[in-house]
């Protein structure tokens, strides 16, 4: 069962390890922050999503509904001296999983809402009788990750679990072509290379889309690289939303397909 879930939770948020809210609240200034040094920041358009958008998906294991799972860009907020997207990410099991192996996750990033990176990520596991807590910190301005008790070099404008998805809705996407980002996971940074597949047209609960197929890789094992594949169908116009997100498995595939989405408003920073 904790496979099923894990695997679910990959797939909801592009890679996310769900988990509940801890004491650093979005309006929170924890965790260090360098001297600001004269270059600026860069700037990421986005006319893809803004606060108020709240997607919600069932998590299938084959044919079987094993739990929901939302998607949710909470508000922006001010966080060190920027402004920022609070974004939360949640998985539960539904009554009948949860009779014997309850889960209960959930998943927070600030991102910041114009550079697009993560400054602050937080994870909250309860699955059954397991339960962890983690959570880091990024400096943009000294490129470094404070996680745990360790201080971690990375690439400029690395991403977390759960911003590398908004990160990629983002971006102008193009089928034979790929976009890359760098990701930093429980105490690891990767490469990421999402593949542009293909276009589809594909139905769902929430509806009929025309989407654009992409496969995330990664270039080490790590959340997108398991003993399966997974693909994402995301919509084919600005929003670039996730309508369905699959992961063949040996044991069949986990899926999470889009129920019911709320959009948005776009804001000019």
């Amino acid at each position: 069962m904790a496979t099923i879930f894990s695997l679910a939770a990959i797939v909801v948020a592009g890679g996310v390890f769900y988990f509940t809210q801890s004491s650093a609240s979005a309006q929170s200034d924890s965790g260090q922050t360098g001297d600001k040094p004269d270059r600026p920041l860069r700037y990421v358009p986005n006319d893809a999503f803004g606060p108020g958008e709240k997607l919600s998906f069932d998590i299938n294991y084959g044919f079987i509904n094993a739990g929901y799972a939302t998607m949710e860009v909470v508000d922006v907020v001010e966080y060190k001296e920027r402004p920022c997207y609070h974004i939360v990410s949640s998985a539960n099991s539904n009554k009948f999983f949860s009779s014997f192996y309850r889960v209960e996750d959930r998943v927070e990033s600030i991102v910041d809402a114009e550079a697009m990176f993560s400054w602050h990520f937080e994870k909250h596991l309860r699955e059954g009788s397991y339960r962890s807590d983690r959570q880091h910190d990024f400096d943009p301005f000294l490129n470094l990750i404070y996680y745990e008790k360790d201080t971690i070099e990375v690439a400029p404008y690395t991403q977390d679990a759960l911003s590398v998805l908004y990160y990629i809705r983002t971006q102008d996407l193009k089928v034979g072509e790929s976009v890359y980002a760098d990701n930093f996971t429980d105490g690891k940074v990767y490469s990421l290379q999402v593949n542009v597949l293909r276009k589809e047209q594909i139905k769902v609960k929430a509806g009929r889309f025309d989407c654009i197929v992409v496969e995330p890789l990664l270039q080490s094992p790590g959340i997108f690289k398991h003993e399966g594949r997974l693909t994402v169908w995301l919509t084919d116009d600005r929003l670039k939303m996730p309508v369905l997100m699959k992961s063949k498995v040996l044991v069949g595939s986990i899926s999470a397909e889009l129920t019911g989405y709320e959009l948005g408003e776009i804001v000019d920073f």
